[in-house]
């Protein structure tokens, strides 16, 4: 007797194949640089053979490609759950992000001179950063919004800001929070 073909099982054991390869490819962008992401090195990671990882990726872009749609998907869980002009849910989301992703980010910002697609995310995340900068707080601005309120904003809710509070003197998260929410509420005061 045949055993039926299970397509359901085969499925899931493809998925949980390319999660895995997408997880190697991520810890080597955070953690190796750029160069040391190599079909090699992302096979290792996952525990599956180059050719199991261009079936599933295509290759090396495909990694790539891959792990920026995974952490645009948190980015964007993390910073667009605010309602628009909720000070108080924006910051929580972006601090969220931050923890979840600041280290992979600068790490990226350190390669970007030397790498042109992590320039290119790079640029795209500045972009990305004013657009949500206008979204969460431009209700509390006049209109139009004055280009040297929303600089401002964007500084003060920067990655970098987050980085010097957090990493370099080592303060706690709420800390972190309570500085970032200081310096984004002292721009939001009416002038």
């Amino acid at each position: 007797m045949t055993r039926p073909y299970d397509r359901t099982r085969r499925a899931a054991a493809a998925a949980e194949t390319t999660t895995r390869i997408v997880d190697a490819a991520e810890n080597l962008l955070a953690n190796a640089p750029l160069g040391a992401l190599t079909l090699q090195a992302v096979a290792a990671g996952a525990g599956v053979t180059v050719q199991t990882v261009m079936r599933h990726m295509g290759g090396r872009d495909g990694c790539i490609d891959a792990v920026r749609a995974r952490v645009v998907a948190r980015i964007d869980g993390h910073r667009l759950a605010a309602a628009e002009g909720d000070v108080g849910a924006a910051l929580s989301g972006l601090l969220r992000h931050y923890e979840a992703d600041g280290r992979l980010i600068l790490h990226l910002l350190a390669q970007a001179p030397h790498e042109p697609w992590a320039l290119d995310a790079v640029e795209q995340g500045r972009a990305y950063h004013r657009a949500w900068v206008l979204r969460s707080f431009g209700p509390h601005l006049p209109s139009p919004a004055p280009e040297r309120r929303v600089d401002a904003l964007v500084a003060a809710t920067d990655l970098y800001v987050w980085r010097l509070l957090r990493l370099d003197l080592g303060r706690s998260a709420a800390d972190t929070a309570a500085v970032i929410e200081t310096l984004t509420l002292a721009v939001l005061e009416p002038r």
